[in-house]
C-alpha cells in the first residue's frame, strides 16, 4: 500500500473527491496518509481532519525563500514515507531539487487541455477568464507528472469539457472541476499506486 501525501493551498475540492474515491474503493494500492497546507486555516485541513487523515500545516511564510521552503517540504515528506505527491490546488512554488527528490512521484492536476491555457501566470479562475476571453468552445483538465517546467510534465490523463454559451468564469470552473478534474485526478492516482504508469522522457504509457 503506498502512502499519498496531498499538498493544498485552500479549500481542497481535488483533495475531497480523493478521500471519496478512496473511500469508495477507487484507488487501487494507495492511502491518503497525509495532507500538507502552505498555509494555516485553510479549509482543506478541516476535510482532513473528518476523514482522520493527519494534516500538517508548513507555511511558506515562515520560510526566508523558496529554496528554504522546498528543503523543508522535501523532508517532511520523507519522514512520513511518502511513495506519491499530489498537488490538489497547491499554489507555493518549489525548486528543482525538490521536482528531482520526487521525479515521476509528483503529480497536478491543471484546469485546461495542457499545452492550451499553462505555464506562468495560469491558474485557478485565470485560466478559465483566459478560454472564454479565446472564445473557445471546448476546455477541460489535465492529470500530468510534475518536472522543473511549469505544467510541462508528461501528461497522464486528460478529459475535454464543453463551453456553454453565457459561461463565466465561475461556471466553467465548477463544470470542469465536477465532470474532469474529480473523474481524472483520483483515477489517475490509482493508476500510480497499481503501477500501471510507465514513464519514457515525455511520454507516459498505461500498462493493462
Amino acid at each position: 500500500m503506498l502512502n499519498i501525501a496531498v499538498l493544498v493551498s485552500g479549500g481542497g475540492t481535488n483533495l475531497q473527491a480523493l478521500i471519496d474515491a478512496e473511500k469508495a474503493g477507487k484507488i487501487e494500492n494507495g492511502k491518503i496518509s497525509v495532507v500538507v497546507a502552505s498555509k494555516p486555516g485553510v479549509y482543506a485541513l478541516e476535510r482532513a481532519k473528518n476523514a482522520g487523515i493527519e494534516g500538517v500545516v508548513l507555511a511558506r511564510s515562515d520560510y526566508e525563500n523558496v529554496d528554504a521552503y522546498s528543503e523543508a517540504l522535501e523532508n517532511l515528506l520523507k519522514e512520513k514515507h511518502t511513495d506519491l505527491i499530489v498537488l490538489a490546488g497547491f499554489m507555493t512554488i518549489t525548486n528543482e531539487k525538490f521536482t528531482k527528490a520526487f521525479e515521476n512521484k509528483i503529480i497536478n492536476v491543471h484546469p485546461a487541455l495542457i499545452p492550451s491555457f499553462c505555464g506562468k501566470g495560469y491558474y485557478g479562475l485565470h485560466v478559465h477568464e483566459a478560454a472564454l476571453a479565446r472564445g473557445v468552445k471546448v476546455s477541460g483538465a489535465t492529470v500530468h507528472f510534475v518536472n522543473e517546467v511549469c505544467d510541462g510534465g508528461p501528461i497522464i490523463l486528460q478529459k475535454a469539457v464543453p463551453v456553454e454559451q453565457g459561461d463565466t468564469p465561475e461556471t466553467l470552473q465548477r463544470r470542469i472541476m465536477e465532470q474532469a478534474e474529480w473523474k481524472i485526478l483520483p483515477q489517475a492516482v490509482s493508476l500510480f499506486c497499481a503501477g500501471k504508469l510507465s514513464v519514457n522522457g515525455s511520454i507516459v504509457t498505461i500498462k493493462e
